[in-house]
């Protein structure tokens, strides 16, 4: 695969954001850093990490057939003791064991502190979607919240290395808009 396309939910503008989460979710750099800066306390979460059937258009963006198990990682980013986005990366099994091996050793680090600390990864552009109660990445963002709200946006973009294409995937929880301003330095 050679071009960044998605499918027809994906799109690259977010018009019908809510302001208080617009800026969280245009935000380009590392989401990551932006949140810590944001908290007194960061964690990272895992809850599944390991081979895994994904999406058929998630196949499609990392070049693995629809059939093929892809690598797949899936954490909760947490402010404060609140969970904040849940994340979701996909990367085909042959490019874990090659440009992206570092993605199986993360553990409870994130991933966006090796995305933006690496001189030859690059980025493509972001595309959101807002998503139902019937999507899969909903329902298991959501599995742990005590009151789900009706669709949650989420936003992804492809990562490259060495020509080997990792798919990030955020979905953003409602406690992100409850997050402080930055901290001093």
């Amino acid at each position: 695969m050679t071009s960044c396309t998605f499918d027809r939910h994906w799109s690259p503008l977010a018009l019908a954001c809510p302001p208080a989460l617009r800026p969280w979710l245009h935000h380009r750099a590392s989401l990551t850093r932006r949140i810590q800066q944001h908290c007194g306390h960061f964690a990272v979460r895992p809850v599944a990490n390991g081979r895994a059937r994904i999406a058929p258009d998630e196949a499609d963006l990392i070049g693995l057939p629809a059939d093929r198990l892809a690598y797949a990682r899936d954490v909760f980013l947490y402010a404060d003791g609140q969970p904040v986005v849940f994340a979701h990366s996909t990367v085909a099994p042959v490019h874990l064991r090659g440009a992206w091996s570092a993605l199986g050793k993360l553990g409870t680090r994130p991933l966006g502190a090796l995305l933006f600390s690496h001189p030859h990864i690059r980025r493509h552009a972001l595309h959101y979607q807002y998503l139902s109660p019937h999507h899969p990445l909903y329902r298991r963002a959501v599995r742990d919240l005590p009151n789900p709200p009706p669709g949650l946006w989420a936003r992804r973009s492809l990562f490259w290395l060495k020509h080997a294409p990792l798919l990030v995937t955020e979905v953003f929880l409602p406690g992100m808009v409850n997050l402080r301003g930055p901290l001093p330095l």
